[in-house]
């Protein structure tokens, strides 16, 4: 007989530093029985070798619906508009839908944009320079990636500020239950749109890539092609907004670590892998469903339950990282979880490090007195289980150096 054991996920409490909490579960019961906010049980797997297990078992599938109040408040032609994608999808389907995606995102096409993401993340910063005290989120951390992904997709940056309302209401699933219908229906209309648009005027794009495929091989459904931008969309820029964000709290939160990344600018790569661990972008990955009856961690999973990975928990075992509560500049083995594992690896990660590799160096360089402009424990974090990132991030940007400045030009 389980014990189910209920918490109160959305205490602002547990969102602000879940990790005590995580460290406990892990000790105790490190697969555990949860009823989440959204009214679900499941499973939920805190410890990294358990989570590298559910995420690669064919036996966890992500096609099975789990039942989610809020996918039931939802009308059946949205819920397929937008659940069609490669996250929940099993093979042979997430193959071939992977495969549709896969050649925008190769090294060569990632490594193609970086000119024109230096060229976004210095405009940004030089809107930031004179500026008393900025929020580093609305001014930096979220309009970067988001031009990059509506660019490489298509789709017009104007647009991008009722995006973002749309996309804060839609990862904080159960926590903003009652925005949520009208914020899908929202985003499936505005995508449709697109869609037809981009259909009428095909570009040099990926969308319009999507579209071709669809209509001239007949390999995307209507509901794939929609969900399929969905996803891009969503997944394509909230990674790495709170990879920014995260980042530059922890590197501000301790002084120490902000002077020592701009004294050796090559520990630049390793520290993103380590903020990405420390305190990843995504807290838990998607639902998988049992197909069948299995064990993870010594604990029986029946056919049919719902099992959530807690890969912000996974990252800090103890087991797998020495001194995982310690953030490591110069961490070199760290094979972390923050973009998953197996067939549903983020295809987007190339691309979100690159991004933050250019943000983190261009903002170190410009604004060497960056600093926060209020307390640690003053800053909120955004509601849901999904994603982990700060609402905002006040900071005073100090004077900016000219001769850095001057490089960018």
């Amino acid at each position: 007989m389980t014990q189910e054991l209920q918490e109160d996920f959305a205490d602002p409490a547990f969102q602000a530093d879940p990790h005590p909490v995580y460290a406990r579960w892990r000790a105790t019961t490190p697969v555990r029985r949860v009823r989440l906010p959204s009214g679900v049980t499941a499973w939920l797997v805190t410890r990294y070798e358990d989570a590298r297990q559910a995420l690669t078992d064919p036996r966890l599938s992500k096609a099975r619906p789990v039942g989610q109040a809020t996918d039931r408040a939802l009308p059946p032609m949205i819920n397929a508009a937008i659940s069609r994608h490669m996250l929940s999808a099993d093979p042979p389907d997430h193959t071939r839908l992977r495969r549709l995606v896969a050649g925008a995102f190769t090294a060569r096409r990632i490594e193609a944009l970086r000119p024109r993401i230096e060229e976004i993340t210095e405009e940004l910063l030089a809107a930031m320079a004179g500026q008393e005290q900025v929020d580093l989120i609305d001014a930096f951390a979220f309009p970067l990636p988001i031009q990059v992904i509506c660019e490489l997709l298509g789709v017009p940056a104007a647009d991008r500020d009722s995006f973002r309302t749309w996309s804060n209401t839609i990862v904080a699933g159960s926590a903003s239950r009652e925005q949520l219908p009208g914020a899908m229906q929202a985003m499936v209309a505005y995508i449709r749109r697109l869609i037809a648009e981009r259909r009428a005027h095909p570009g040099d794009d990926l969308l319009s890539g999507l579209i071709g495929v669809r209509d001239e091989q007949d390999r995307l459904s209507e509901d794939e092609l929609s969900s399929m931008v969905f996803l891009l969309l969503i997944a394509g820029h909230e990674t790495t907004v709170n990879l920014i964000g995260n980042g530059s709290w922890l590197l501000l939160d301790r002084r120490e670590r902000w002077d020592r990344l701009r004294a050796e600018p090559a520990l630049l790569p390793g520290a993103i892998e380590e903020f990405l661990r420390f305190e990843g972008p995504v807290e838990t990955a998607t639902f998988r469903v049992a197909t069948e009856d299995l064990e993870i961690g010594g604990t029986t999973v029946h056919a049919g339950d719902a099992v959530l990975v807690a890969l912000l928990a996974a990252d800090r075992d103890e087991g797998r990282f020495p001194d995982a509560d310690e953030l490591r500049l110069d961490r070199t083995q760290n094979p972390h979880l923050a973009f998953g594992h197996g067939i549903h690896y983020c295809i987007g990660a190339p691309l979100a490090r690159l991004e933050a590799q250019v943000a983190f160096g261009k903002l170190l360089a410009r604004f060497p007195q960056l600093r926060l402009a209020a307390p640690a424990g003053e800053l909120t974090w955004r509601p849901g289980l999904i994603m982990r990132g700060l609402q905002s991030l006040p900071v005073v940007p100090g004077p900016a150096d000219q001769t850095a400045a001057s490089l960018n030009r």
